[in-house]
């Protein structure tokens, strides 16, 4: 088969390296490092010992974006240069115009939740459009997907993700903080409530070695999807939080500051609190994890629960957002049968082809 040319968009960025580091490895694939900074750009290629015209610019606002992936010959666009909170559809446009694949590791919730409306455009030009190939929906539902066999009625999902000490991008920090302290509707009890960004403060025991953290409420596209996706569910919330306890509770008091008025806007607090993060980084756990919890009506026709979990250790949680679309750009380099259309990325991967790309890693499940 012909090489399959992936272009990573921010692809010497938090995420976008730890994809290309590992795209790059497989032989089928021929992996081009994009972004506005060529010189960055040059660097991560080389870094990967890439030839350099693998590094390319690439500005996803360019109105000629669709003619530069066509002279470039690229097969999938994916786009790892968030925030993808208040994004427009340009670069998935541009891709379909340019006859490609597109695949994103979009977090927001009306970014990916709305990515249906490139439907008909997609299907028409015969590609896959998909968002959210990251730990939310696409790991999240897949874990949701593995366990709903064993329930009569799944009535309840709640999903919560703590951080490690690695810092993430500033990208990522800035998409966190756009909503702290605002208002969001999530199920709860079959009722559409009001919750806030990073308030609604709480306890979580995760198994050894990561122990008790603290979490708070946070606005992602599975509490718009997963309503959809599972019809009987009367229940479904996320929440996040940090490995340190005092950078936790800073985040929860700028939240309670926006929620009273008393400021405008957390997005001021990104670039310094990210700062501080990077410095203190030593002194915090490098341990991270994830939780899906289930409950509902058993085969049995008992009530039933289940918690999945899964840990990372030295700093390897990072890596975990980006198993999903590793996995989902092989199915397309392999020539897997996959969707014609644009769709959230969910029901596309298993359970196990997300986790395969995370095996040499500190990383580990815990079923229930």
């Amino acid at each position: 088969m012909p090489m399959h040319t992936v272009l990573i968009l921010g692809g010497y960025g938090f995420f976008g390296t730890r994809i290309s580091a590992a795209l790059c490895r497989d032989s089928a694939t021929r992996v081009l490092i994009a972004g506005r900074d060529t010189s960055k750009a040059a660097a991560a290629a080389a870094a990967l010992g890439l030839p350099a015209q693998s590094a390319v610019r690439v500005d996803a606002g360019d109105a000629a974006l669709s003619e530069q992936l066509a002279s470039l010959g690229v097969d999938t666009v994916l786009h790892t240069a968030g925030p993808f909170q208040g994004q427009d559809y340009a670069v998935a446009r541009a891709a379909i115009n340019a006859g490609c694949n597109y695949v994103d590791l979009g977090d927001g919730r009306q970014f990916v939740a709305g990515i249906h409306t490139l439907n008909e455009a997609a299907a028409r030009a015969g590609v896959t459009v998909v968002s959210g190939a990251s730990s939310i929906p696409a790991l999240s539902s897949a874990v949701v997907d593995r366990y709903a066999p064993e329930f009569a009625e799944l009535t309840s999902v709640r999903l919560g993700i703590s951080s490690g000490s690695r810092a993430p991008g500033i990208a990522t920090v800035k998409g966190i903080f756009g909503y702290c302290g605002k208002p969001f509707d999530r199920l709860e009890d079959g009722v559409w409530t009001c919750a806030y960004g990073w308030l609604g403060l709480r306890r979580y025991q995760f198994p050894d070695p990561l122990g008790n953290r603290l979490f708070g409420s946070c606005d992602v596209p599975d509490l718009e999807l997963f309503p959809r996706c599972y019809p009987t569910l009367r229940t479904v919330t996320f929440e996040a939080g940090f490995a340190s306890n005092v950078g936790h509770l800073v985040v929860w008091a700028i939240a309670g500051l926006v929620r009273r008025g008393l400021l405008s806007s957390a997005a001021g607090c990104a670039g310094p609190l990210n700062r501080i993060s990077r410095w203190i980084e030593p002194l915090i756990s490098d341990k991270g994890g994830m939780f899906v919890e289930m409950r509902g009506r058993g085969r049995d026709g008992y009530p039933k629960s289940l918690v999945w979990h899964l840990v990372a250790a030295q700093n390897h949680g990072p890596n975990i957002p980006c198993g999903a679309s590793i996995a989902l750009v092989r199915r397309l380099a392999r020539g897997d049968a996959l969707p014609r259309g644009a769709m959230p990325c969910m029901g596309l991967l298993s359970l196990a082809q997300i986790l395969e790309p995370l095996k040499e890693l500190a990383v580990w499940e815990i079923p229930p």
